[in-house]
């Protein structure tokens, strides 16, 4: 097991003394003017980790509605646009420039079909993972949270589905537990098959804690500290993955909660 967290919940060195990887979210990274990536800030971030010794992974643009994400940089793969294209494949070459573990990248959005959608996101993503083919960079598609009716992917049969018809050796699961626990609507029994189903493609996983059910903001997604909500974290054990738990909170001080939940938990590995 390697413990990671993510950018924005504190400086590189902060981050460094706590964890053994670190998620670069890309759209809070001030690497990009508008959409337009600029290669000088990505050299220097490359040059700055390098120095810490510290393994990375990437979070690409994604679809957000929340105030603060930075609306150039909003991407549907249900619906991509040359530019929202464009975005996908900068955070392949920054991951395939850092030597990143994973890139971890959104399902798309049902935009007024389901099926449409699903077929379109689909379509889409198997030109990406193409491109990520091209550059040895391992993809990340995360299961998204049942609370908000417009995300494609909540449930595991069509993660399952969408990464099997996509069909590239380079494309797998990012579990994300709290989306996971907001789907079962923080039935512990329910998360920990939606755990056992999913195991097989896992490449990556996000760990944060939530009720289990819709909140007035971000639909109950409140990426809060291991212990904040209402997760059995114990589920973690069915997965038996060795790869990175990345903790997906927003403070240094949930990050270092987060670090002693997952050294407490033990983890048991399978093989």
């Amino acid at each position: 097991m390697i413990i990671g967290a993510s950018s924005f919940a504190g400086t590189f060195p902060e981050l460094k003394k706590e964890v053994g990887s670190i998620e670069l979210y890309i759209p809070k990274l001030d690497v990009y003017e508008g959409t337009r990536l600029v290669k000088s800030r990505i050299r220097k971030l490359k040059d700055i980790l390098s120095s810490y010794r510290i393994s990375t992974s990437i979070h690409a643009p994604y679809f957000s509605d929340a105030p603060n994400y930075p609306v150039e940089l909003i991407v549907d793969t249900a619906k991509l646009n040359n530019t929202q294209e464009r975005l996908l494949k900068d955070s392949i070459m920054i991951g395939e420039t850092m030597g990143s573990g994973v890139v971890v990248i959104h399902p798309g959005r049902i935009n007024v079909d389901k099926e449409k959608s699903f077929k379109d996101m689909v379509s889409n993503l198997r030109r990406i993972a193409r491109f990520a083919e091209d550059r040895n960079v391992i993809l990340g598609l995360e299961n998204k949270e049942g609370t908000d009716p417009e995300n494609l992917c909540i449930s595991v049969s069509e993660l399952v589905e969408a990464i099997d018809q996509i069909g590239s050796p380079n494309l797998g699961a990012t579990f994300d537990i709290g989306h996971a626990n907001l789907t079962c609507e923080g039935n512990p029994a329910k998360l920990r098959q939606f755990s056992r189903a999913i195991k097989e493609h896992v490449v990556h996983v996000h760990v944060h804690d939530n009720t289990g059910s819709l909140t007035e903001k971000f639909w109950g997604d409140l990426h809060g500290a291991p212990g904040s909500g209402n997760i059995d974290f114990t589920v973690l054990n069915e997965l038996g993955f060795e790869g990175v738990y990345n903790l997906e909170v927003f403070s240094m001080e949930d990050v270092r909660a987060g670090r002693k939940m997952l050294m407490d938990l033990n983890l048991q590995h399978s093989g």
